[in-house]
């Protein structure tokens, strides 16, 4: 991918910070969803919004691609499946930006959301994390079940790491499912990560605005749950390590957070991947570090690495001010429609 910031917004938390607050995610009308809520085998629950049909939402810019043709009905266009980041939602300004341009090329959009954030507490005595891969794949499923034409995926950050580790998993039945993934700025090294989110700005800023809502979700779980964790640990959390450790780690089955992160990680297993995926990463990413990114000796023939100098995470602004983060999501689905 090549990409140049605009020389307004230079660096990487300029590039990540602006995008999701003041950046337009659209043009003309915003998105529109409806939600759907489906019960999971576990007697939990699970929330997805689909993009109203484009068929009866007229793009409203002349940009606008037209739909895979007349004859297909809106369970056979492609329909691109997106799978937020940490404590995202379909507020988050990727969320948008990919919906509408999935509008524009007349392709159905779904979004899942991962358990705890649709705004209601799940039930299950669980949450979810960065390698949920098993519950990537039953969520796919779900999605192929009712959906005739073809499927690709998107995932962003944590919801990306999660998506590549389904296609590692999955192997060569990934293509019964998906025609093609793609990861977008994800800690595919979550030790790396983990530990730079930490650290500085990164640690006053980003951390403490995830901590903000993961904590209190945490202490209401543990109220559905009593004897989850240690609630005296969890008040004097300070850090995602920390948080990982005591909650996400082990409620998930992992030992601890060091064995959640090494577990957890895409990079091991890139070369495992039998479908066609693309690894998007901004190298001034502040969550992602330059030098955990995975190189071409890490993949195999069909993993795509896209590695621009620029972008922050997710950000990828464009335009003159206050910008726009259509950039991004057009050229990640230029790629994919290249493999439906």
């Amino acid at each position: 991918m090549q990409y140049q910031a605009p020389p307004w917004l230079p660096g990487g938390h300029a590039q990540t910070i602006w995008p999701a607050l003041f950046a337009r995610r659209y043009e003309g009308s915003p998105p529109q969803f409806r939600r759907e809520r489906w019960q999971t085998p576990d007697g939990d629950f699970v929330d997805v919004e689909h993009l109203i049909d484009p068929a009866t939402t007229p793009a409203t810019t002349p940009t606008a691609a037209p739909s895979t043709g007349p004859a297909a009905t809106p369970a056979e266009r492609p329909l691109l499946v997106l799978f937020h980041g940490l404590e995202g939602s379909v507020e988050s300004q990727y969320v948008q930006a990919f919906a509408a341009v999935a509008q524009q090329r007349g392709w159905a959009f779904a979004m899942p959301y991962f358990r705890g954030c649709s705004g209601e507490l799940n039930l299950a005595p669980r949450a979810y994390h960065s390698g949920d891969y098993t519950e990537i794949g039953w969520m796919l499923e779900q999605l192929r079940a009712s959906h005739r034409g073809p499927i690709i995926a998107v995932g962003i950050s944590l919801g990306g790491n999660a998506l590549l580790r389904w296609a590692q998993e999955a192997g060569d039945s990934a293509a019964q499912t998906v025609k093609a993934v793609c990861s977008v700025c994800s800690p595919v090294d979550l030790t790396a990560a983990g530990h730079a989110i930490g650290k500085g700005f990164n640690g006053l800023v980003y951390t403490r605005m995830f901590l903000r809502t993961m904590m209190p979700k945490a202490m209401s779980k543990l109220k559905q749950h009593p004897g989850l964790f240690d609630a005296e640990r969890m008040r004097r959390v300070r850090n995602l390590y920390e948080f990982d450790n005591i909650f996400t780690g082990p409620v998930h089955g992992f030992r601890d957070v060091d064995d959640y992160w090494l577990r957890a990680s895409a990079k091991p297993h890139l070369a495992r991947i039998r479908i066609p995926a693309l690894v998007l990463n901004a190298r001034n990413d502040p969550f992602v570090p330059a030098h955990s990114l995975p190189e071409q000796s890490h993949v195999g023939a069909h993993v795509t690495l896209w590695q621009p100098r620029e972008g922050g995470h997710v950000g990828f602004p464009s335009g003159r001010p206050p910008g726009h983060v259509r950039t991004m999501p057009q050229r990640v689905t230029d790629w994919l429609a290249t493999r439906l």
